[in-house]
């Protein structure tokens, strides 16, 4: 049986994604991206700061860290409501204690619900990040598009509306995106978004609604991936922090251009009395180390932005 000569005809095959997005690209091949005042790493700390109602929607799928047993389920709710009202501020404590500000990845439900809360974020002169209306309102393609649109907007107005500023960014819940939402965010007028995680720096992604910065935060490096997931210790999670940082110092040494090391931690687990120690020894090594630069989203997008094609 001879197969007919269309049947290896794909309009899509080339070198790269199978999508119009962007580019694929070499890191090491492409031109470097230099940070402000010399820097070699930027440090990006990213802080999520979630609502999870106490009845949870399974649809199109359940958030990470959702409500688990029979409802209602207040074991887990007042576990993650400990991030809102102890974690957080000890993790801007101790960014404090370096001079650090942070991207605080904020539904739109935290800053209705805790106003307080989040006029101390801003106060503290750390960037919120838009991140959808509460945990039920996740993405995935089969959400219809206005839905996904009117949602985007609801998270929005809701942050502007507490803390006098729209947000620039946005990181969808468990970075989980439909065919459509890079578009909607462009639309919205949103400069970056955090939901795809394949590389170490920023670049510049080109949608049918106009273009946004993708500003990888990879989730390999999360507290809920190494501490919950993989069940290690905090002492282990910052050693390996500390390992990623020296390996992308050396990198741009030998390569030349900047690197990105992104930290992405939540209040309700690393903020816990017994994993604070780690965390703030490690926030203050990262500090002490020659070439590094804290940095929040808004302030690498504007740097990386500037430079891209």
């Amino acid at each position: 049986m001879t197969l007919d000569p269309t049947y290896f005809d794909y309009p899509h095959r080339r070198e790269g994604m199978d999508h119009d997005l962007y580019r694929w690209s070499n890191l090491f091949k492409r031109p470097p991206i230099s940070w402000p005042n010399g820097s070699t790493v930027v440090t990006w700390v990213v802080i999520d700061l979630e609502w999870f109602p106490i009845l949870p929607d399974a649809k199109p799928f359940l958030a990470p860290g959702h409500m688990q047993t029979a409802y209602p389920d207040y074991r887990h709710y007042t576990s993650r409501d400990y991030g809102s009202r102890v974690g957080i501020y000890r993790l801007l404590d101790a960014l404090g204690r370096v001079g650090a500000r942070a991207s605080v990845a904020m539904n739109s439900a935290i800053a209705a619900r805790y106003p307080t809360l989040v006029r101390d974020i801003v106060a503290g002169g750390h960037e919120i990040v838009a991140h959808a209306t509460d945990m039920n309102a996740t993405i995935a393609t089969g959400v219809p598009e206005d839905e996904e649109r009117a949602m985007i907007a609801a998270t929005l107005d809701g942050i502007e509306h507490v803390t006098g500023t729209r947000p620039g960014g946005w990181l969808s819940i468990a970075r989980s995106q439909s065919f459509n939402t890079s578009a909607l965010l462009a639309e919205a007028g949103l400069a970056y978004q955090c939901d795809w995680v394949n590389d170490d720096l920023p670049y510049r992604m080109t949608t049918r609604r106009g273009p946004i910065l993708n500003l990888p935060l990879n989730h390999e490096l999360s507290d809920r991936q190494i501490l919950t997931v993989q069940q290690q210790s905090m002492a282990s999670y910052c050693e390996q922090m500390r390992d990623a940082f020296t390996w992308l110092r050396d990198e741009a040494a030998a390569t030349g251009g900047g690197r990105m090391l992104a930290l992405n931690v939540t209040p309700y687990i690393t903020g816990l009395p017994y994993r604070m120690d780690e965390f703030d020894a490690l926030i203050g090594w990262l500090a002490e180390q020659p070439g590094n630069a804290f940095a929040t989203g808004a302030e690498i997008a504007a740097a990386a932005g500037a430079q891209l094609d």
